[in-house]
């Protein structure tokens, strides 16, 4: 190897955080060719982790360390959202006991994650879903997951619950919805506002407003419903349920008075 290709592999070292993969285009940024990558594998300074993407020899790469590269390196939207961003927040008690670990990624745009990363076989189980749930995304409404020595971005517990609320198809994920709702004491206003100015789901804002004003928070009472475009016509969400006029949607009755202390 020469001295200018040494210097090369150092360089990248030095940028490169353990336990988080690296992916060709960055390599190639940094001055290290598909080629001359190849040759570390050989030499035993990288090991290969997919087409296109690269572990340093000895890592443990979990998960964390694969959205790194999808953030940091590839540009994709693709960040820890709804449930377990909410989980990792320590706002939910839904974590699954005896089974697999579910992970929720969410993209805001409509993005297909490279091949590496689906085919990896994480220790948890991955779920990804394209939303473009907002017309566009706060930076104040996402915060960072530190994984030691780096970190990646998450939805805070504003923007997560409203990615929790889009996906619900059932009695069920309502209910779930309601229960995180209860915990979410400690919204800001300002956040759900703009939020919720953008958000591009009826059907989330509309849930997200019933669910806040049930659970009786203070910080509901800050907001400005008359900027909030909550759309026309009555929606059918939860079967079985009572109507609500005020959001024109069905919601869960006396099934869920012991999340809310009483049926709205």
């Amino acid at each position: 190897m020469t001295g200018r290709n040494v210097s090369k592999i150092n360089q990248v070292l030095q940028e490169w955080p353990k336990n988080t993969v690296a992916t060709q285009p960055w390599f190639t940024l940094l001055g290290v060719s598909s080629k001359l990558a190849y040759w570390h594998v050989g030499s035993g300074w990288l090991q290969r982790f997919g087409t296109g993407a690269y572990a340093r020899s000895g890592d443990h790469v979990e998960w964390q360390g694969g959205i790194y590269a999808l953030q940091t390196q590839l540009d994709k939207t693709v960040h820890v959202g709804g449930q377990t961003a909410l989980e990792l927040q320590g706002l939910s008690h839904f974590v699954p006991i005896g089974r697999q670990k579910r992970v929720l990624l969410i993209s805001d745009l409509q993005e297909r994650l490279p091949t590496w990363f689906r085919n990896h076989p994480w220790n948890v189980d991955i779920e990804h879903r394209c939303l473009s749930l907002f017309k566009h995304v706060q930076e104040k409404s996402t915060t960072e997951l530190d994984c030691g020595g780096f970190k990646i971005i998450m939805s805070g517990r504003e923007h997560a619950i409203m990615e929790q609320t889009r996906l619900v198809m059932s009695n069920n994920d309502l209910e779930q919805v309601c229960l995180l709702m209860e915990g979410l004491t400690t919204a800001r206003p300002a956040v759900v506002q703009e939020l919720l100015e953008n958000c591009r789901s009826v059907k989330v804002k509309r849930l997200f407003l019933w669910s806040s004003e049930a659970a009786g928070h203070d910080w509901f009472n800050r907001l400005d419903l008359s900027r909030i475009d909550l759309g026309k016509g009555k929606r059918q969400i939860y079967s079985g349920g009572m109507y609500n006029s005020k959001y024109m949607i069905t919601v869960p009755g006396r099934q869920i008075s012991n999340v809310f202390g009483s049926s709205q």
